[in-house]
């Protein structure tokens, strides 16, 4: 009786302070993220170049007498450094969704194979999560620019061979493979701990059955582990998918405030009011198309990993 009490007068003291706890939460949300939301929206629409806006009959503070419908959504794919951001970040994308899922499944094989110590080699595999975007840049800037070109693979190195010195040889399938390298170092940790998840979740019995009907390690693997662990791979594939294509931070580290043809399609968001003289409406358009590729990819990890959960039901 004691505790049914004590669950009904917690029930009842959550149902009373609910709303006065939660409104000045949910007050910051409308103010800092959706009311500005909306209004970047119907700006994309119009020609805001920031402090005012030019429409068809000249500078006006009305908004309304500024609208231009789609010409900012058809200005900014008409944009050569829009179409070259957005193909270079796809082109990124995909490398890195196959070499993240790769990677991160080799370290979780190894860490589920270990036994001993696996704590020491998660957290190792796990901490270049923690760094922040431009320390993680900055950080291969230095080992790019120094280690691997100067030391490494630089005439005066060990190996006089030249292996990666995009900031003195300009070229973006170098720059390419420099971020790659870094998201590949930052996010397996990651995505291995979710695979590692996945291999704890198949029973040993599967295993052994499989070594009395004679299955060798491939077999074994092809045919028991990677079906097993598709909820998983699903879930690291739209992780990496959307991080991905929101790539900022380590993109302007590395390339020196990403000049145009080196830009991801966030970089690019965030300096296309250079390139259009302060045109904040085709940066506004740009925004929110990248909006709606993240909405996009969102949307479709979450059908999909319902599908898995009714299935595995």
């Amino acid at each position: 009786m004691g505790q049914l009490y004590e669950v009904k007068f917690m029930s009842k003291l959550y149902r009373k302070w609910f709303f006065p706890f939660v409104l000045p939460a949910v007050a910051v949300f409308l103010i800092v993220v959706l009311i500005p939301f909306v209004i970047g929206i119907f700006y994309s629409f119009t020609g805001w170049r920031g402090s005012f806006f030019l429409g068809p009959n000249g500078r006006t503070t009305n908004p309304f007498e500024a609208f231009l419908g789609l010409k900012n959504y058809i200005a900014a794919f008409k944009q050569e450094s829009f179409r070259s951001a957005f193909f270079f970040s796809v082109k990124f994308t995909v490398l890195a969704v196959i070499a993240v899922n790769v990677v991160a499944l080799a370290q979780a094989l190894l860490v589920n194979a270990i036994g001993k110590a696996v704590g020491i080699f998660r957290a190792t595999f796990f901490l270049p999560n923690l760094l922040g975007g431009l320390s993680l840049g900055f950080i291969w800037l230095f080992i790019f620019n120094n280690i691997f070109t100067k030391v490494l693979f630089g005439k005066e190195g060990l190996i006089p061979i030249k292996f990666l010195t995009y900031m003195t040889d300009k070229d973006p399938n170098k720059l390419l493979f420099a971020i790659l390298i870094m998201a590949v170092w930052q996010m397996s940790g990651y995505m291995m701990i979710i695979y590692t998840t996945g291999l704890a979740n198949i029973s040993d019995d599967y295993y052994e059955a499989a070594s009395i009907d004679g299955a060798n390690a491939f077999q074994k693997f092809f045919k028991i582990t990677i079906p097993m662990l598709m909820p998983s791979f699903t879930i690291v594939f739209f992780l990496v998918l959307s991080r991905c294509f929101m790539l900022l931070d380590q993109n302007i580290a590395l390339t020196n405030n990403a000049p145009q043809g080196y830009r991801m399609l966030a970089a690019q968001v965030l300096k296309v009011t250079s390139d259009t003289n302060g045109n904040y409406g085709i940066a506004q358009a740009e925004a929110v198309i990248f909006f709606l590729v993240i909405a996009a990819i969102s949307i479709t990890q979450t059908v999909i990993l319902k599908g898995k959960e009714v299935e595995m039901q």
